[in-house]
């Protein structure tokens, strides 16, 4: 199990290299909420910080092997080149074009496979094993995880401590993070939020074990996993207070609220805990919500905003 003093590790390996996103605030949604904007970090989601983390933790010139729709891939294929070693990222056949196109841009090697019939674990297993590469997890693994927990710990630093802290959930990479040092440091509740269709963990908190689903149809694509990670388990299901969902309207909403009332753009993905803290679904006496990433092709944008 991670704690805090894992996560501050990580802020020293990410000093001078991870964006420190600035924390911003709306007056439609309150004084008492905050923001940790992460589409404005490199690779456009907090995905760089566990990434590097962990590359960083391995010999120099690594052959790394990482599976993702997209934010993961884009954070490993970026934090290799930086690190000097040579990444092969598994991809869903179906990842958005212009995640496709900005892994392979960072220099990585793409291999494709089908999400709904294939299992990426192995299928990695056994690439890493052909080219006696390292994993790089997208969540489950203790670097990872520390890595992705900066976020919370840079917004309570800027911003001060929050009531609530809100957390989009999908392999619990990071809220498992974020949630080792919110709670050090004196956030009362961690919510965790996951799109309706893909609601694995809010079972898994109702079953107090890990409960898997079919591989879930969202267009919070980054949101698409089927059960926690076993580690991502053991800290959020001890740390963290509630899991919450919204629906897919829900997020588009949110979407559109970021694009125009604060001149974000962000992905399904990273819009879950700003929807539920504007339908009220959330709530707190002050509120620090984690937007997780930006990375969405401008005509999927147009289209999911435009309801076309």
């Amino acid at each position: 199990m991670i704690g805090s003093d894992d996560v501050r590790a990580a802020a020293r390996v990410l000093e001078g290299v991870a964006h420190r996103t600035p924390v911003i605030r709306s007056r439609t949604l309150g004084e008492h909420v905050v923001l940790k904007p992460e589409n404005l970090q490199r690779g456009g989601a907090f995905k760089f910080r566990g990434a590097y983390n962990k590359i960083a933790s391995l010999p120099r010139r690594a052959t790394v092997v990482a599976y993702s729709s997209g934010n993961h891939a884009q954070a490993v294929a970026l934090a290799s080149s930086l690190l000097g070693a040579k990444a092969t990222i598994l991809m869903p056949e179906d990842a958005p074009a212009s995640k496709l196109a900005a892994t392979r841009g960072y220099g990585a090697e793409v291999v494709s496979y089908d999400r709904y019939t294939g299992d990426r674990e192995s299928i990695a297993a056994a690439l890493a094993e052909e080219l006696g590469a390292e994993i790089v997890p997208p969540y489950d693994d203790p670097l990872i995880m520390a890595g992705q927990g900066t976020a919370a710990l840079e917004l309570l630093e800027d911003a001060g401590v929050v009531d609530t802290l809100v957390v989009p959930v999908g392999g619990g990479g990071l809220i498992s993070g974020c949630a080792a040092i919110a709670k050090e440091l004196g956030v009362r509740r961690v919510v965790g939020v996951e799109p309706e269709a893909g609601d694995d963990w809010r079972r898994s908190f109702a079953a107090g074990r890990i409960v898997a689903i079919d591989v879930p149809r969202t267009i919070a694509d980054g949101l698409q996993t089927h059960a926690p990670g076993v580690h991502t388990w053991e800290v959020a299901s001890r740390l963290v207070d509630e899991i919450v969902t919204v629906t897919e309207a829900q997020i588009v909403e949110a979407m559109r609220f970021a694009f125009e009332r604060l001149k974000l753009v962000i992905e399904p993905s990273g819009a879950v805990g700003l929807a539920a803290v504007r339908e009220g679904i959330v709530d707190g006496a002050s509120i620090g919500i984690v937007i997780s990433g930006g990375n969405v092709a401008a005509d999927r944008f147009a289209q999911l905003i435009g309801g076309v």
